[in-house]
């Protein structure tokens, strides 16, 4: 009798660890999904009747049922962004998460910017923050104007552009006409 009750007190014991191993390995956390899902949309953007931005995207998840919520473009987005003078610049990404509460978009997979004047950013992330009408990111940038290519990491812009510079350069190649 005494060993069966050891055996089975070392067989809870067993069990009890293989649950709590796969509480931290993260296998029972609650799965989280979409509180919907639309396909081929068009979104505008106003701030005091102005229209900031239009993005366009193949796929918008809805994860606003979250504590900080959000939504996901798992298949890129193509982001317009509009200036006071009408004056408009071109976002693509691979990937893209709108913040709610915060108002951020974070772009993400072979970033591609290409301003009013054809200059054009390449990263791998880049964030929009809406409200301030800000471009910033701390990742490797190839930022390429009319003359010159140049390398760094990180880009902070104005949404025109008449603030914008890329941070630590480690490069800047002339471009011959």
């Amino acid at each position: 009798m005494k060993k069966l009750a050891l055996l089975l007190l070392v067989f809870a014991f067993v069990l009890s660890c293989e649950r709590r191993l796969s509480i931290i390995q993260g296998d029972s956390l609650p799965k989280v999904f979409p509180l919907s899902t639309a396909e081929n949309i068009k979104t505008k953007y106003t701030d005091s009747g102005y229209l900031k931005s239009v993005l366009s995207s193949s796929k918008m998840m809805n994860y606003s049922n979250q504590p900080f919520p959000f939504y996901e473009f798992p298949e890129g987005i193509n982001l317009t962004l509009l200036d006071k003078d009408k004056d408009s610049s071109k976002v693509f990404s691979n990937t893209a998460k709108i913040y709610n509460d915060t108002d951020i978009i974070d772009l993400r997979g072979n970033v591609v910017l290409i301003t009013a004047d054809s200059d054009s950013l390449f990263t791998e992330q880049l964030y929009y923050d809406q409200k301030r009408e800000w471009l910033f990111t701390d990742f490797p940038v190839k930022f390429r104007t009319r003359n010159y290519i140049t390398n760094g990491n990180g880009f902070d812009a104005n949404q025109n552009f008449t603030n914008a510079q890329v941070l630590e350069v480690s490069g800047r190649i002339k471009i011959r006409d």
